[in-house]
């Protein structure tokens, strides 16, 4: 008979997420996740496996949680411009804020690891593609309304304005000028009439 865990493996996973948030895969060390995770690398092993498959888990635990966001978020205004410009502007405020800059966990690791490593290639290819798919659909809803042009090329769109996230969210770790940023998020959002 198995021994039952003695710790939230939900809590330790998102203490996990965070450190790899904060630090990124290859900075981060075994003696920063016990230290973090209030665990010991058994129980890691046991619950994870080893450091790359915890970073896996930690990595789709964003990703679920990041698309979900996304949905609510672009489904809170009625116009769809509004919510693209809140969700843009968001992103921006979020990197602007006191708290330290992290950018985004899953382009962090489009960067470190996927140029090396062909599962985070496509882990983080796919959340690019999912993300498309909500933009996507938030166009569509644009278009049925009548507030876009019924000639709108939804998928194309949607793809410009994830490649514009990902540009402005790489961008941001270099806090630029805030209105070098908030110039480009205008023009963007020019591609939604």
């Amino acid at each position: 008979m198995g021994r039952v865990r003695e710790f939230d493996e939900e809590k330790v996973l998102d203490a996990a997420m965070q450190l790899f948030w904060e630090k990124g895969y290859e900075a981060t060390s075994l003696s920063d996740l016990t230290s973090r995770m209030g665990i010991q690398r058994p129980s890691i092993y046991s619950a994870f496996g080893d450091k790359k498959e915890l970073f896996e888990t930690a990595l789709r635990k964003y990703t679920s949680s990041r698309a979900s966001e996304t949905r609510t978020r672009l489904q809170t205004h009625q116009s769809v411009r509004e919510a693209f410009r809140a969700f843009f502007e968001n992103v921006v405020d979020e990197e602007y804020s006191d708290s330290p800059s992290r950018g985004c966990f899953c382009i962090n690791t489009m960067v470190e690891l996927a140029p090396h490593d062909e599962k985070f290639e496509i882990l983080t290819r796919e959340h690019q593609m999912y993300l498309a798919v909500i933009f996507q659909e938030t166009i569509e809803r644009g278009i049925q309304s009548g507030e876009l042009a019924s000639d709108t090329n939804a998928k194309a769109l949607s793809q410009a304005l994830i490649v514009s996230l990902i540009g402005l969210t790489v961008m941001l770790k270099s806090r630029p000028d805030r209105s070098f940023v908030n110039n480009s998020i205008e023009v963007t959002l020019t591609l939604l009439r």
